[in-house]
């Protein structure tokens, strides 16, 4: 199993399974908060992979406390500094993962407040640790947040919820959170890493054809309001069909017939 350490050791990258790379946030100082380093990496890392599943999670007993504003203290430069990691190194590692062409799968092992929460509602599957809190606390501190992080927000949870959580400003808890639709599974903190890896693991032995384009189309559908545009319908239609050409589905066929493990060419 290959890992490395990166960010001045903020962020540890490895391999637990075949077809899985996993992201883990460690930069327990400062509760897993997101500086420019470890924003930049996250970018990097996200766009250099090519696993079936990336698996991001936490290091320690929180996920992510958010933005890293806490050394902004000269009051001259304190708006500029603020928003250039707001605008630029989050979006940027935000919009990676969120072009990631297979799944991303969020294991939150702590609290995730503000643009921790982000990081985990832009992946596309959330497992919480039970005991967790999840919270957005722009109402709390002055801050208008952007409208794609809102819009992550809304296409996850809703309007009422995303209006509960930013209005507000109260953290909620994982139970709470699954009745949100901010996560898709609770479990005991002791259990997040074996479940979470063994979801990934299960994601990262699926077609990767099949994950590639209903992931492409989830977004797609995502993007637009009602009806799509034909051209985009006729795109969508056009790689639906196309993997029935495919020499994996042939495969995926045959093995789910003989009761055997495919053996995925991705062609």
């Amino acid at each position: 199993m290959s890992s490395s350490t990166l960010a001045s050791g903020k962020l540890l990258v490895d391999e637990p399974a075949e077809n899985v790379v996993r992201i883990r946030i460690s930069n327990p100082d400062k509760r897993g908060a997101l500086d420019h380093e470890i924003l930049d990496t996250l970018r990097d890392t996200v766009s250099g992979a090519d696993a079936r599943c990336l698996l991001i999670t936490g290091d320690g007993p929180v996920f992510s406390a958010g933005y890293d504003i806490g050394n902004f203290t000269d009051e001259s430069t304190f708006a500029d500094a603020a928003e250039q990691l707001v605008a630029h190194p989050f979006t940027e590692a935000m919009d990676a993962i969120e072009a990631y062409p297979y799944p991303v799968v969020a294991a939150i092992n702590g609290h995730a407040i503000g643009g921790g929460l982000e990081l985990a509602v832009t992946c596309d599957l959330r497992i919480a640790a039970r005991g967790a809190k999840l919270g957005m606390p722009p109402a709390k501190i002055g801050l208008i947040y952007g409208h794609t992080g809102l819009r992550r927000f809304i296409d996850v949870c809703g309007v009422a919820n995303t209006n509960e959580l930013f209005l507000l400003g109260r953290n909620v808890d994982t139970d709470r959170a699954y009745d949100m639709g901010l996560v898709n599974q609770v479990v005991d903190g002791d259990d997040l890493e074996e479940t979470a890896l063994s979801i990934a693991t299960e994601i990262g032995a699926n077609s990767p054809l099949s994950l590639e384009g209903n992931k492409r189309i989830m977004r797609e559908l995502r993007r637009y309001e009602g009806a799509l545009p034909e051209d985009v319908a006729r795109e969508l239609v056009e790689l639906r069909e196309s993997c029935f050409r495919t020499e994996d589905f042939r495969e995926g066929i045959a093995a789910f017939g003989e009761k055997r493990r495919p053996d995925w060419k991705g062609r």
